[in-house]
């Protein structure tokens, strides 16, 4: 099964990042032909700073190694190393409906939130969709805010496909029931827009301070609390077995619980967590020629395994002669 999946490099990886998509992606390693790449073009609807990007790509390499990723296991690299993939996207937008794409939930939310309406903004689904295309991928986690999206993209290769003859394989969407929706410091859904993140390689003193600030209620102390109303216990339930959650949540119930006692538990639990992923990341910091070797060759590999289908788009649309 080939399964494939990436990450935008704008800004600090979150325990969301991790829980929502980084673990199970790392997980994929031993059962199937994973792809995971560093997404720095879709990074471009949102990012305008060039130093800002190019950090987070570094960034999102290093985490990504640090936690397990594994590039003998896989193929791991730079969205932009990989040239094919704005050739397909140029043919695929030709064969997308401009209204399919004026439907996307994630372009109106990014309207209503003020973000100028550019084409790369409107046309980021058929990127996206180039992109598991190009590798003619199986499988494609994703989270419920990206389901519609590969919708887009089972849509698009099915027109090609009606259009031109078979090419390109159709990508399920796998959607995992057990995967939480990480909420942030403030009770919405981590995310970096939101700034309510909490960050999963941030020194000592700033994830205390970062924790701190998780909103709680002002309920008072000697009284009983409802766990499954408190975004402190739900971020704290991440890093628990199943019988320490439910010791936590009785004692929510009981009354006497202090919602700091909870937080200093909580940076413990998220510091060893992370103990040995820092560790590493800390010595993968100190070569970072050899983080770029590991992303040039994972380019490598990517494009041999894209310029076929390119190729065969190619003459399928009568670009070959």
């Amino acid at each position: 099964m080939r399964v494939l999946s990436g990450i935008q490099p704008s800004g600090s990886l979150h325990i969301g990042n991790y829980f929502g998509m980084m673990k199970s992606m790392i997980q994929y390693q031993a059962t199937s032909e994973l792809y995971c790449f560093i997404v720095n073009y879709h990074a471009l609807t949102s990012v305008t700073d060039r130093e800002r990007l190019a950090r987070g790509t570094m960034e999102a390499a290093l985490d990504f190694l640090a936690l397990g990723l594994d590039p003998e296991q896989s193929i791991f690299w730079v969205q932009s190393d990989v040239p094919e993939v704005t050739e397909l996207t140029w043919i695929l937008n030709n064969v997308t409906a401009v209204g399919l794409l004026l439907r996307s939930h994630s372009y109106k939310d990014k309207l209503a939130q003020g973000i100028s309406p550019s084409h790369g903004l409107l046309s980021y689904p058929v990127l996206m969709a180039a992109d598991i295309l190009l590798y003619q991928s199986e499988k494609i986690p994703v989270g419920q805010d990206q389901q519609q999206h590969l919708e887009i993209t089972r849509d698009i290769a099915i027109k090609f496909n009606h259009t031109f003859g078979e090419t390109f394989v159709i990508p399920e969407a796998e959607i995992n029931p057990d995967l939480p929706t990480v909420l942030g410091i403030d009770g919405r859904k981590m995310s970096k827009s939101y700034d309510n993140t909490i960050e999963i390689f941030a020194d000592e003193e700033t994830l205390k301070n970062n924790l701190a600030g998780i909103v709680t209620d002002s309920i008072p102390v000697a009284d009983p609390k409802d766990p499954e109303r408190c975004n402190l216990f739900a971020i704290t339930a991440l890093f628990l077995e199943e019988e320490e959650k439910q010791d936590l949540a009785d004692r929510y119930r009981a009354g006497g619980l202090k919602y700091s006692e909870v937080k200093k538990n909580l940076f413990a639990r998220i510091w060893e967590y992370f103990g040995s992923a820092r560790q590493q990341r800390q010595q993968l910091e100190r070569d970072p020629d050899l983080v770029r070797e590991i992303l040039r060759a994972g380019a490598e590999k990517a494009r041999a395994k894209a310029l076929p289908t390119l190729e065969l788009v190619k003459e399928r649309v009568g670009l070959g002669y």
